[in-house]
């Protein structure tokens, strides 16, 4: 085990750790700290999500574990994060929302995997880096509005209401958003590789109508 995969193995570990802190009754407090554990323990997990690759190509050390808990990882997170808030705050994040996101994040495996199996690769956008940014401001809000509606920070208030009401809408528009871009990538990909491989098949073609079998001479 490199560095790297031992950084997406925590990320996997904080998923049940997050849901624990979430979800057990007895852990809720008066003063929040129960909410303001779970928001830094998901804070903390996201972060691990840029790290692990960072220090793997850093250090040469992509593995093929790595390449395989990656994925599996931030998959685990985000889905685990949803289904807690849905129990957690159905008002704020209900059902047809955590389906929506993670039937996204489906499609876009799925995408992957045909386009890896045709030979090539799509990109990640830099939509679904937004997207990513805005689903830990979503989840962190969420979590926190539990508990403040607002939260007085010196001679300022931070309207954590209203900051997870636009960050989850946020999150559902950039989903639906970069699931198009996703798509729209993969097709015209797929069409490219269609179309040289008509091309190729007419270039065959006409070479053998082109052909010119041998006379064969009056034998003496």
């Amino acid at each position: 085990m490199t560095l790297p995969n031992y950084i997406t193995f925590s990320r996997i570990v904080a998923v049940p750790l997050f849901m624990w802190l979430v979800l057990t009754p007895r852990l809720s407090s008066a003063t929040g700290e129960k909410e303001a554990l779970a928001a830094l323990v998901f804070i903390a997990a996201s972060i691990t999500d840029g790290l692990d690759g960072y220090l793997a190509r850093r250090r040469g050390q992509v593995t093929t574990l790595g390449m395989l808990l990656d994925p599996l990882a931030d998959k685990l997170l985000i889905t685990a994060a949803l289904v807690t808030l849905v129990q957690f705050s159905p008002t704020m994040v209900p059902a047809w929302m955590a389906v929506l996101v993670i039937g996204r994040e489906f499609l876009v495996s799925g995408l992957r995997g045909i386009a890896s199996s045709e030979g090539f690769t799509i990109e990640a956008s830099d939509l679904g880096k937004y997207k990513m940014f805005v689903q830990i401001v979503s989840v962190v809000a969420v979590i926190l509005d539990h508990r403040w509606y607002s939260w007085p920070l010196g001679p300022i208030t931070i309207p954590v209401h209203w900051i997870a009401l636009i960050a989850v809408w946020g999150m559902i528009a950039l989903s639906l958003w970069s699931a198009l871009d996703y798509f729209i990538a993969f097709w015209s990909k797929i069409d490219r590789q269609a179309a040289k491989s008509r091309r190729r098949r007419a270039f065959v073609l006409s070479r053998r109508k082109g052909v010119v079998a041998p006379s064969r001479q009056p034998s003496s």
